[in-house]
C-alpha cells in the first residue's frame, strides 16, 4: 500500500470530510424539508458541493500517489454544469403541475411585475394604491 506524505493525507481527508458533510446535510434536507421546492433546493446546492469536495479529495490523493489525475475534474465539470439545469427543469415541472407549497414558500407568479426591471413604476403605483 502506498503511503502518502502527511500533508497530502490531511488535505485529502479535509476535502473528503467537508464533502461528506455537505452531502449529508443535503440528504437530510431532502428528507426533512416540507415541500417540493424546498426539497429541491437541498440536494442541488449541498449535495453538489459535497460531491465537489469528495472529488477534490480524490484529485489530491491520486495526483500525489501516481501522477496528475484530472479525470475527476471532468466529472466535477459535468456535475456543476448539469445540476443547475436539472434543478431548473424540475422546478418548472413542479410549477406546471402546481404542487402544493407551504405558506412561507413564495410563488413569484402571482405578481411577476414586482420582480421585473421593466415595470418597476407599475409595481410602485400598485403598492401606493394598496396603501390608500
Amino acid at each position: 500500500m502506498l503511503e502518502l506524505p502527511t500533508w497530502a493525507d490531511y488535505l485529502a481527508s479535509f476535502f473528503i470530510i467537508i464533502g461528506a458533510s455537505f452531502a449529508a446535510v443535503g440528504s437530510y434536507g431532502l428528507l426533512r424539508l416540507p415541500d417540493f421546492m424546498t426539497r429541491l433546493h437541498a440536494p442541488t446546492k449541498n449535495t453538489t458541493l459535497g460531491v465537489g469536495g469528495i472529488i477534490l479529495g480524490s484529485i489530491v490523493y491520486f495526483s500525489v500517489s501516481d501522477s496528475l489525475s484530472l479525470h475527476e475534474l471532468l466529472i466535477a465539470i459535468f456535475l456543476f454544469m448539469t445540476a443547475p439545469i436539472s434543478a431548473h427543469l424540475l422546478a418548472k415541472a413542479g410549477l406546471h403541475l402546481e404542487y402544493k407549497m407551504i405558506s412561507s414558500t413564495r410563488d413569484l407568479r402571482e405578481h411577476p411585475e414586482d420582480y421585473s426591471d421593466k415595470s418597476q413604476h407599475t409595481a410602485k403605483e400598485r403598492d401606493s394604491e394598496r396603501s390608500d
